[in-house]
């Protein structure tokens, strides 16, 4: 590779994508450091400019084609032909071959004598360097060290499926549930909540979701699919001759001596059936609401009005946001010998004790709204309902909490007070949801700083302009710088951010007489009744909990 210097603070702040003030703070950071670390990492560190961005500015500059590797079949042949020591060092990827040239990408073309060294194993061919992400290198770095490590056991299953020559789906082979079994312990050591068994044209990707991250854990040959899907599938008593329509089950599987529960969906897609493993584990069941992540006033807020004796709770927020959760364990602190709680859910996720759960089934119409008319016949004290889909549920819930009940549910909105307009707009009548409307709860998950790598940092003014109204003077805030605890991503778990609008007589009027959200939202507020998600994720982030990023990413100022 021609060598060449450039000046990458200059081009920068000539292209504009930086201020003087970023780059001087970039620059003392690297002073501080001893110039172990490149100026380009620390503002990409530093959320001053993406990766992808600073990558194509370095390519202009040195004159060196930019190129996306995710848009590219990697060749495993091809990669084979290096020492894997020797492309990590240099950050480098070969991605094409041909009779005269070697194509690779680099996330790191100042290391030339990294590059240099690759040429001991091109057979004399030309290298061709291209410039990519450091984050799309260290990708496949991953996918390349997972499938070398599985290499053995991927061989196990092919050997057992040659030896038994006919139906793999039926003959549930030892080495395939070996890998299940393996697949499913790295989930839970990780503290995954779901697993994807994704097939592709060439191989398999097995991600999973952590603090609500997907990212890769293994990568399989697409031979040994059939032999995976069908095993799995027989676990939750599925159909495994129907492939071409969705399923879905739920099995046990006891893991290191701990009993798990896993809900199973199968959906087809163009190369195999998609499978998604949703992991349940039981002790969370068992959680309190001040174990949840409410801050102080909204705790009490919420432990209040859950004591009412009738009423509904509605909890909104997105898919994965906690909201099941958040309704087992409110449940858990309102149960006792003296009351009967019955809850219709689709489907029952966890079994509660002293409580009657029921499950819809909807191919032989028992709803959710049928459900809840034979609620009322079982003398029931708190009614909890999976989810609020259409007006007759949200009649049956509300003539359930005027005739004496407490009813939980959930609803899909964007915040709090949205969840008044979304009732109206279902069809119920303004005056019955003011009569039995108590409080609505909207919560979103964000992570948790990592504790091992946290380090207080500075966000620039362009940063915190949404918010600076909402903030002290002198704020701190902090940030995970990554370590190998946190897998380098400087998070650590998950918690809650939360609003809760409170219902009182002046609401009740409001939304009788048919006040815009706009208003009633600026009523709550003065009185104390509502305080946007945004303070609260604002005040954790003051705190040291979560970062700025997260608040920002889940809330609008």
């Amino acid at each position: 590779m021609k060598k060449k210097k450039i000046r990458l603070g200059e081009l920068l702040l000539q292209k504009r994508l930086i201020d003087e003030d970023e780059l001087e703070y970039a620059i003392k950071v690297q002073q501080e450091l001893n110039y172990t670390k490149a100026l380009g990492e620390i503002l990409t560190d530093e959320g001053f400019i993406s990766e992808k961005v600073l990558a194509e500015q370095i390519s202009e500059q040195m004159g060196i084609e930019f190129v996306e590797l995710y848009a590219i079949e990697l060749n495993q042949k091809l990669i084979e032909n290096f020492p894997f020591k020797v492309l990590k060092n240099a950050m480098a990827l070969p991605f094409k071959e041909d009779e005269y040239e070697i194509h690779i990408a680099t996330s790191d073309p100042l290391n030339y004598s990294a590059l240099e060294s690759l040429e001991k194993y091109t057979d004399s061919r030309i290298i061709r360097f291209y410039i990519t992400t450091k984050e799309e290198v260290q990708h496949f770095f991953y996918r390349i060290e997972t499938l070398q490590n599985t290499l053995k056991i991927v061989e196990k299953i092919k050997n057992e499926i040659k030896k038994s020559g006919y139906s793999v789906e039926k003959s549930g082979t030892s080495a395939v549930m070996e890998l299940i079994r393996l697949i499913i312990r790295v989930a839970i050591v990780q503290n995954a909540s779901d697993i994807h068994i994704e097939p592709n044209n060439y191989d398999i990707s097995v991600r999973i979701r952590k603090d609500g991250v997907l990212k890769e854990a293994f990568l399989f040959d697409m031979a040994i699919f059939q032999a995976i899907s069908s095993r799995i599938k027989i676990l939750a008593n599925l159909d495994i001759s129907e492939r071409r329509r969705s399923q879905d089950g739920r099995f046990e599987l006891a893991i290191d001596g701990k009993d798990y529960d896993f809900r199973l969906s199968t959906v087809p897609t163009l190369y195999g059936e998609s499978i998604v493993i949703r992991i349940l584990d039981r002790q969370k069941v068992l959680l309190r609401i001040s174990e949840l992540g409410f801050e102080n006033r909204n705790l009490q807020i919420l432990e209040d009005v859950i004591r009412e004796p009738y009423g509904i709770i509605l909890l909104t927020g997105p898919t994965g946001s906690g909201k099941t959760t958040t309704l087992y364990a409110a449940l858990n602190e309102i149960k006792s010998i003296e009351n009967k709680v019955m809850t219709i859910e689709d489907p029952v996720e966890y079994s509660l004790p002293l409580i009657q759960q029921v499950q819809v089934n909807e191919t032989v119409g028992y709803t959710f709204a049928e459900a809840l008319r034979s609620f009322l016949r079982q003398d029931p004290d708190v009614i909890m309902i999976g989810e609020i889909r259409d007006l007759e549920t949200l009649n049956a819930a509300v003539q359930a909490s005027l005739t004496g009940h407490l009813v939980f549910s959930t609803l899909h909105t964007n915040d709090a007070p949205g969840a008044i307009n979304r009732m109206i707009q279902m069809g119920m009548q303004n005056y019955l949801i003011a009569d039995s409307l108590l409080a609505i709860v909207a919560q979103r998950l964000v992570r948790k700083i990592c504790k091992y790598c946290k380090k207080e940092v500075q966000y620039h003014k362009n940063v915190l302009r949404k918010v600076e109204k909402l903030l002290p003077q002198r704020a701190k805030f902090y940030r995970g710088s990554g370590c190998e605890r946190c897998e380098m991503t400087g998070y650590m778990g998950r918690t809650l951010i939360t609003e809760i609008f409170r219902v009182d007589d002046m609401i009740s009027q409001k939304i009788t007489g048919n006040a815009s959200k706009a208003e009633i939202t600026r009523y709550a507020i003065k009185k104390g009744l509502y305080r946007p998600m945004i303070v609260d994720g604002l005040g954790k982030a003051l705190n040291g909990i979560t970062t700025i990023e997260e608040v920002m990413r889940v809330t609008r100022s």
